[in-house]
């Protein structure tokens, strides 16, 4: 893998924290990262790396929050095939739709034609420290190529 690409959307700093967590992954496999807020992000930049990483927080019942609308919504019509692609973010297990954001990514990364290579990684409000570890064995395992759906 030659370069990845984390976006992510956090209201609260949960989701931002595991995206440092997962960019600390990648740079220990010696990988180049970019890391974006969605606000910073085009949709269209995903074409320029071979690893996408995409986190968000879930806005009430399974709802992609406002501020990731847009880049959510500019990725429709990309060609993604060939892209090696993870999903991670916060929610509150108190809603029937936990995680209901992750869940929309994955499918809409899915439906572009990239390849999912880890089960999505959904954590309640601040991540423990197993799943922040979790976070960054995703990262350096998508840094090097060695990644198996778990």
């Amino acid at each position: 893998m030659n370069k990845v690409i984390i976006v992510y959307s956090s209201l609260t700093g949960n989701t931002e924290e595991m995206s440092e967590i997962i960019e600390r992954g990648v740079k220990d496999a010696g990988i180049e990262v970019v890391r974006k807020d969605a606000y910073d992000a085009k949709a269209a930049d995903l074409l320029q790396y071979d690893g996408i990483i995409i986190g968000a927080y879930t806005w009430g019942d399974g709802e992609l929050p406002d501020e990731f609308l847009d880049f959510y919504e500019e990725m429709e019509g990309l060609d993604l095939s060939g892209k090696k692609a993870a999903v991670f973010g916060s929610g509150d297990t108190s809603y029937a739709n936990y995680c209901g954001a992750v869940d929309l990514i994955e499918h809409k990364l899915r439906e572009l034609g990239a390849d999912i290579v880890h089960e999505s990684l959904k954590f309640e409000y601040n991540a423990s420290s197993e799943e922040l570890q979790q976070g960054k064995t995703i990262g350096y395992k998508m840094a090097v190529g060695n990644i198996n759906i778990s």
